[in-house]
């Protein structure tokens, strides 16, 4: 069914009226939004009232979250110069997964130099998007080691610990050889914060052999911080020992947030008992979020599942292949 669209002034208008609702009708307009559009909304801005502009951007960011087909990174990077740190911050988010790398100097700019806290812890975790990147060389070598450099100044220096948290995390990509050594100074802390980043950044090492234990370790941690941190690690390291715990945590695990995390994670991993465990979940739930949790779930562990196979083909590819002599 066709959507029904509206005139991007009546979209303007709403902004405008506090008493009106901004429906998904409304947020659909500003997905891949033209220039003249951007262009009458940036006139438009300064009128429009602090909460009414943060009410949208957190909506949009919910609706980029459920719905992949939308995509708001031109009005993203049209924000990164507002005053208010609140929609900075908003901005940010919506750009989580841009991969334009002229955006990096914008980013590195508000890290170390923006007022905010939170808008620099921001800014460190979307650089961590292009530390991934130049580790599979998609962005130039010499943006990539300047992006690291700038992290590792931030996590090092003087900055506060909630940013320099997020730099640590952010640098959880990086082959960078300092890094398993300031990662596992960060876990030693003992402090929760410092070791939810840390675990963390473990799972995103891809170095599932230096960091199983810790992670296979944390699953159990009373702290859900770091519980959550080492349920996620484990999906993304792949880790098959971690198969069973997380099965078992799913029935008794009551905390949403943890148990969608193990859902996730089990679809990363794959193999014995996952499929028919998430496929009973799957008959079990009515509830529409979870039944959607899990149907992602589902179609990922399809994407293990082929890739599992890939590589075993691979392996027997490689087998020297007997030879029969009295032929």
């Amino acid at each position: 069914m066709n959507e029904e669209l509206i005139p991007f002034q009546g979209v303007l208008d709403v902004l405008l009226d506090e008493n009106k609702d901004i429906t998904r009708l409304h947020l659909t307009e500003f997905s891949d939004i033209d220039p003249t559009s951007l262009k009458a909304l940036n006139e438009t801005w300064p009128r429009i009232e602090l909460s009414r502009k943060l009410l949208l951007l957190d909506k949009l960011y919910d609706l980029a979250e459920k719905d992949t087909l939308v995509a708001f990174d031109e009005l993203g990077k049209s924000l990164l110069n507002d005053s208010e740190p609140g929609v900075i911050l908003r901005a940010l988010r919506l750009l989580n997964e841009c991969q334009d790398v002229r955006l990096f100097p914008t980013y590195l700019d508000l890290l170390t130099s923006n007022d905010d806290v939170k808008v620099r812890a921001e800014a460190a975790s979307i650089l961590g998007l292009y530390v991934n990147l130049g580790e599979f060389d998609e962005i130039p070598e010499n943006i990539h080691h300047q992006i690291e450099d700038a992290l590792l100044d931030i996590l090092n220096g003087e900055d506060e610990p909630f940013v320099r948290r997020y730099a640590l995390e952010a640098l959880g990509f990086s082959s960078r050889v300092e890094l398993p050594v300031l990662i596992e100074s960060a876990y030693n802390r003992e402090d929760p914060d410092w070791m939810a980043s840390a675990v963390f950044a473990m799972g995103r090492s891809n170095n599932s052999e230096r960091w199983a234990e810790q992670v296979l370790h944390e699953i159990l941690s009373e702290n859900p911080q770091i519980r959550l941190a080492a349920i996620q690690a484990a999906g993304k390291l792949e880790l098959e020992m971690a198969r069973p715990i997380l099965l078992d945590l799913l029935e008794e695990e009551f905390d949403d947030q943890i148990s969608e995390a193990a859902i996730w994670s089990l679809s990363q991993i794959g193999g014995e008992n996952v499929r028919a465990h998430l496929e009973n979940l799957l008959d079990a739930h009515e509830d529409d979020d979870q039944t959607a949790i899990l149907e992602d779930a589902l179609d990922n562990l399809v994407f293990t599942e082929d890739m599992t196979n890939l590589n075993l083909m691979a392996l027997d590819a490689d087998e020297p292949k007997e030879i029969d002599l009295e032929e």
